[in-house]
């Protein structure tokens, strides 16, 4: 443990081994950061936060801060970080309030991107980059491997599929299935996010398969209901089909069309 002199950290504090505090940083009460974690200089960790293992929070970042909601009164709910996350230079991550997961939640393996706010109650899966100046407000859901792309905003209670891609200076009012690439505003479809997929892995039958769903949903212009009945009559029936599907059918804002 490496905790510079000026660095403020309270006693209620639980701080593993291997991790390093810089220089005017502030880790509050009920917080806990886990091993070989380094929180930079000027850093401010608010109370009831969790940081994992092996994280990086750049100068400036703020975490766990009181959620922007005036339905908050008070009560302590916490923001949970899990392991290897990169959090760059005056990103703000704020507390929860006790409505429906009472917590706001960020996964592994995540960079987020100077300039970023991931607002209260907010759920981050694995392996997702926030690019510059994105913006999430509250209560939204992002899956794993999703592309946020830099000075977007996403609207609150929206979804964010896996593998999807959201292009710059886009405007999200509406959920973004998985594997599908929006732009603009309001944001609106431009195809798969093959270039994505591809470099994930994904074989080309699947890839044909979700050409085909995503022709089907978008390019039709038949109802989502009627859309999806028609993707399990034509298209070949996988795991990502049936995801893409699950994912438009349980929608409750509408999808992006």
């Amino acid at each position: 443990m490496n905790i510079h002199p000026t660095a403020i950290v309270s006693k209620d504090a639980e701080i593993a081994e291997g991790v390093e505090i810089g220089a005017y940083s502030v880790i509050g009460p009920k917080t806990r950061i886990g091993r070989n974690s380094k929180i930079g200089p000027h850093v401010v960790i608010h109370s009831h936060t969790d940081i994992g293992e092996n994280c990086s929070l750049a100068p400036f970042s703020s975490i766990g801060g009181l959620p922007q909601d005036l339905k908050y009164k008070g009560e302590e709910t916490r923001v949970i970080i899990g392991n290897n996350n990169l959090i760059k230079e005056y990103v703000t991550i704020n507390r929860a309030t006790s409505a429906d997961i009472g917590m706001t939640c960020i996964g592994d393996n995540n960079l987020i991107m100077a300039n970023c706010h991931i607002a209260h109650n907010c759920k981050l899966g694995n392996c997702i980059v926030m690019s510059g100046g994105s913006m999430l407000a509250g209560h939204i859901h992002i899956d794993d491997f999703s592309i946020i792309g830099g000075m977007s905003g996403v609207h609150q209670f929206s979804r964010i599929g896996c593998h999807s891609f959201i292009g710059g200076a886009s405007a999200v009012a509406k959920d973004v299935p998985p594997y599908v690439m929006v732009a603009g505003n309001h944001a609106k479809p431009h195809g798969l996010n093959l270039v994505g997929l591809k470099r994930r892995g994904f074989r080309e039958e699947t890839i044909r398969a979700l050409k085909a769903a995503y022709r089907i949903v978008y390019r039709s212009s038949l109802r989502v209901p009627v859309a999806a009945e028609k993707v399990r009559s034509e298209v070949e029936d996988i795991p990502e089909i049936r995801h893409f599907l699950d994912f438009i059918l349980s929608s409750q804002r509408g999808i992006c069309r």
